[in-house]
């Protein structure tokens, strides 16, 4: 889709800016949203930013002929100031945010590029885009982070160490605009602790309940590709009066099938006590909120992990995982969902909380607790400001509000 002049936005930078503007000479940062599960990412990462006045977010979701469906309503729905594509990529802006390496050749001025996953690198073995695949591909690969010999990102956030070394290998070239900056995601979610009684009170799950979430990612090997009935099943086999019952689908299943097909196929377990939890807002909490989580490869399992919920998975990828993965670490030490009592496999989930706990945090970050504070002082630096004397802080995880039919 192509935007013509006619339908730029008179805003706060361009030509003329000047006469329109009420805060003038503020930086200007580029929030750059091509997927849904990329803007949730950056919606954790521009608080750090937003409030300074010396500083002015604007957002735009990429137009090509390959858009993702909803993500334009998704941004709109933030209420931040959406730039169309077309105007974004003739201005120069003095930071440009990105969870996704799409488009990054178009755009101008210094890039930070973070990962929009639990990890940088990826699980999966080959890229899902690849019809036949023929070489194993990561988040790091040189493809990804170049353009004609030109390294895209200014600061390449990583969450590891291991990271860290691995790019030494797929992209030395990029070692030098790398930074261990930890997952912000975990950070929030380790924080969000403290507010579990009010998400699940948020969940409508009282103190004598315990909460059975089931994670899916997205794909034909993902827990609703391959068992689409499990919901039903859970919700059957537990006595509503001990449990209660959520579901997390990757925000991708919502784009491609929509939201009103994702419903319908699921409307007889909302009717039946299921919390839907809708793809824009809330699955955190419902993690954190959860006392067993049912999940696959995913990302939202391995935080759940994490985080110390206990994990069974009720989906495997076979071969499709790359060796010492995110995903495949949480595989080789969970358990996984067989025919016999749910009562047992929960109780064995629990018994092995503990170490995949201490495996999944090790995975996801080197430095917990740190990400805000080294993301921060990084968009700082691309801007050329000083950074603000107090500490950084994000708002408190949204609570999850289930999706009524």
């Amino acid at each position: 889709m192509v935007m013509s002049r006619e339908m730029w936005i008179r805003g706060p930078i361009g030509v003329g800016a000047e006469a329109r503007v009420t805060r003038a000479g503020c930086r200007t940062a580029l929030v750059v949203v091509p997927t849904m599960t990329a803007g949730t990412r950056l919606l954790d990462i521009v608080p750090l930013l937003e409030s300074d006045h010396r500083v002015q977010l604007v957002f735009t979701v990429p137009h090509t002929t390959d858009q993702w469906p909803g993500v334009e309503e998704f941004v709109r729905a933030q209420h931040g100031l959406l730039m169309p594509w077309e105007q974004a990529v003739q201005h120069t802006f003095d930071l440009v945010l990105a969870a996704s390496h799409r488009h990054l050749e178009q755009l101008r001025g210094p890039i930070l590029l973070v990962g929009h996953g639990a990890g940088t690198m990826k699980s999966h073995l080959y890229s899902r885009k690849a019809g036949t695949p023929t070489l194993p591909a990561t988040g790091l690969d040189r493809e990804l982070l170049s353009y004609r010999g030109r390294i895209l990102p200014s600061v390449l956030a990583l969450a590891t160490e291991d990271e860290r070394t691995s790019l030494g290998s797929l992209c030395p070239e990029a070692l030098p605009v790398a930074v261990v900056a930890g997952d912000i995601c975990l950070d929030r979610m380790i924080d969000g602790d403290r507010f579990r009684e009010h998400y699940r009170n948020a969940l409508g799950v009282g103190p004598r309940r315990r909460l059975v979430t089931i994670s899916s990612t997205w794909s034909t090997d993902s827990i609703f590709g391959r068992v689409p009935s499990l919901c039903k099943a859970i919700l059957d086999a537990l006595p509503s009066p001990r449990y209660s019952v959520a579901a997390v689908l990757h925000p991708n299943v919502w784009t491609v099938h929509g939201r009103r097909q994702v419903t319908a196929w699921l409307s007889d377990c909302v009717e039946a006590g299921l919390r839907l939890i809708p793809p824009d807002h809330g699955w955190q909490a419902t993690m954190i909120a959860s006392d067993w989580v049912i999940g696959d490869h995913g990302s939202t399992t391995a935080y759940a992990a994490a985080i110390g919920r206990p994990v069974t998975l009720a989906a495997d990828p076979d071969d499709r995982l790359r060796p010492g993965s995110i995903a495949d670490l949480v595989r080789a030490n969970a358990p996984l969902l067989g025919p016999g009592s749910l009562w047992g496999q929960e109780a064995d989930a629990i018994r092995r909380q503990e170490r995949l706990s201490a495996v999944a945090s090790a995975a996801i970050s080197s430095v917990p607790g740190r990400s805000a504070g080294l993301l921060r002082s990084a968009m700082y630096r691309l801007l050329r400001l000083p950074e603000p004397q107090c500490f950084p802080s994000v708002p408190m995880l949204p609570a999850p509000l289930p999706i009524e039919v």
